[in-house]
């Protein structure tokens, strides 16, 4: 996975980022589980994806700790 510097704070993410809106907030009938939202995540890290995208509009906060649930273990590692 290619990389990118955001900024002048060389923070280093993956070029291709994962939008986290439709883990618990969608304009579709239907929002994944808590379960399933983690695999995703967890999924996008595995294929090499380090920049997450969520909002507070999301849930408000929901969508962070599903996030921050998600990418516990896992984040250190970057």
């Amino acid at each position: 996975m290619q990389k990118r510097t955001l900024g002048k704070s060389n923070l280093e993410v993956s070029a291709i980022g994962f939008g986290c809106m439709g883990l618990n907030a969608s304009y579709a009938t239907s929002v994944v589980s808590k379960g399933e939202g983690i695999a995703i995540v967890r999924g996008a890290v595995e294929r090499g994806v380090t920049f997450f995208d969520t909002a507070e509009v999301y849930g408000p906060f929901i969508n962070e700790e599903l996030v921050g649930e998600a990418l516990a273990g896992v984040r250190d590692e970057w």
